[in-house]
């Protein structure tokens, strides 16, 4: 089942036109509400604050493994962290 859930993720995070692009992770939401800054997130995981940046405007996404860290960082589940649509666009 875990499998399963990283495979979801993964194609929920594949490349997407811009528009599809809009709003496919919640990292920004996540660091709002948890009163914390792109550079704090930054030195969390040892990256670059405009990677981080880059992240919260969705021009990018992290890598699985680095949503992982996000989470651990943040102290949420990793599901708060992305959207995740259903094949007819409804979201979950």
């Amino acid at each position: 089942m875990c499998m399963w859930i990283f495979f979801s993720i993964f194609v929920a995070l594949k490349p997407y036109t811009m528009e599809e692009n809009k709003d496919l992770n919640r990292i920004k939401v996540m660091l709002a509400e948890k009163k914390r800054t792109n550079k704090w997130l930054a030195e969390q995981l040892g990256v670059n604050a405009a990677t981080v940046s880059k992240w919260c405007t969705n021009s990018s996404q992290p890598s699985l493994d680095m949503l992982s860290k996000i989470a651990a960082a943040l102290k949420v589940d990793y599901t708060e962290l992305v959207r995740i649509k259903r094949i007819h666009g409804e979201e979950e």
